[in-house]
């Protein structure tokens, strides 16, 4: 196993010591100051931990405190429910040690950035409005001197996009591709008192340039044999899962995969010739939109996307892995649905907040 001095990036000569060990194996040793959370920490030490908000709210760098004491500021109750920090999840933004402190994270080593978040501009495209208040938003990246339009990253991740100019700055995943053509997709739900909503409704247009931190983030596909993949999305939570589905057409890979999609009304569904796509590329893949409130002239299926989980479970054979992306509630109730059926450690979720 590496340690965080042999990748280079020196830790704190004083405070807490804290232990973090990756999914992979790799050990990366920090000291914590008094009064310093984990993820500052790292920060300082040179190791970029997946996150998002940095406030408690988003829940993006969740881990499981192994051994020792800490203290958890104050943070919202749905990036870390009640049940989870009973089994010693934390939120790593949120987290004091009280003295030396072990702590798992539940990613590859990969997923650490060591030097810093990349930040680099991009412009605006291409914006449409796919869905009710939902917008699809395409960005090039700018030229980046010898490394030209390197645009690589790993299915499921996101970036943090920045207006030029103003404290407005928001995470969404990317829904397509790592490529070599500079391109970032997204599907963005517009809020109806979001900032960066507003500047999406009101100002943004082809031609503008916006500030993009990373990629980043740690939801992604695990590698656990040839498991089927299942794929359940809220909303605009559509986004990573259709980057994840993507890349497994791309590369061919062999694993059945079936995706569930849900929306409140017909008028939010959108991304079904995107699917479609998929679909057409991807032996062994299909898809089903599930509508909560449907009209007269919904022909699908009515309801939940834990309802068509459920149901679909019930007549399996083999046990999927499940990868789960949309708003808190949904999230919630498809990990109840799939509870006692599919194990826990088969279970990938993020969750998407209003910010």
């Amino acid at each position: 196993m590496t340690s965080i001095a042999e990748a280079g990036v020196a830790a704190a000569a004083q405070g807490h010591a804290v232990t973090l060990t990756t999914s992979d194996g790799e050990r990366l040793e920090i000291a914590c100051a008094p009064g310093q959370n984990v993820l500052e920490a790292a920060r300082e030490a040179g190791a970029a931990l997946p996150s998002s908000c940095r406030s408690g709210t988003c829940g993006s760098c969740h881990a499981s405190v192994l051994d020792g004491g800490y203290e958890l500021e104050s943070y919202a109750a749905a990036a870390l429910p009640e049940e989870r920090r009973v089994r010693g999840e934390v939120l790593l933004c949120r987290t004091v040690p009280c003295g030396p402190l072990s702590v798992a994270l539940p990613y590859e080593s990969s997923r650490i950035l060591y030097g810093g978040i990349p930040v680099r501009e991009g412009v605006i495209t291409a914006l449409e409005e796919v869905a009710r208040e939902t917008v699809r938003l395409e960005l090039r990246l700018e030229e980046d001197g010898e490394a030209g339009l390197d645009c690589q990253f790993e299915p499921g991740q996101f970036v943090e996009l920045e207006v030029p100019g103003e404290e407005v700055k928001r995470a969404y995943s990317l829904a397509n591709t790592g490529n070599w053509e500079g391109l970032l997709e997204f599907y963005i739900r517009l809020r109806p008192d979001g900032a960066f909503s507003g500047y999406l409704r009101e100002r943004a247009q082809a031609g503008a340039r916006l500030i993009v931190h990373g990629p980043q983030g740690a939801f992604g596909l695990r590698e656990t044999g040839l498991r089927p993949r299942w794929f359940v999305a809220g909303g605009t939570g559509l986004a990573p899962l259709l980057s994840m589905v993507r890349h497994m057409a791309e590369w061919q890979e062999p694993h059945p995969a079936r995706l569930f999609l849900g929306v409140n009304e017909e008028p939010d569904v959108f991304g079904l010739a995107e699917l479609d796509a998929v679909a057409d590329e991807l032996p062994g893949f299909e898809y089903e939109v599930c509508v909560w409130r449907p009209g007269e002239s919904w022909s699908g299926r009515s309801g939940t996307p834990a309802d068509a989980v459920a149901a679909a479970l019930s007549e399996l054979g083999d046990i999927p892995d499940i990868y789960i992306c949309g708003p808190p509630p949904m999230v919630d109730a498809v990990t109840r649905a799939v509870a006692g059926i599919v194990p826990e450690e088969h279970v990938f979720h993020e969750r998407f907040l209003a910010t």
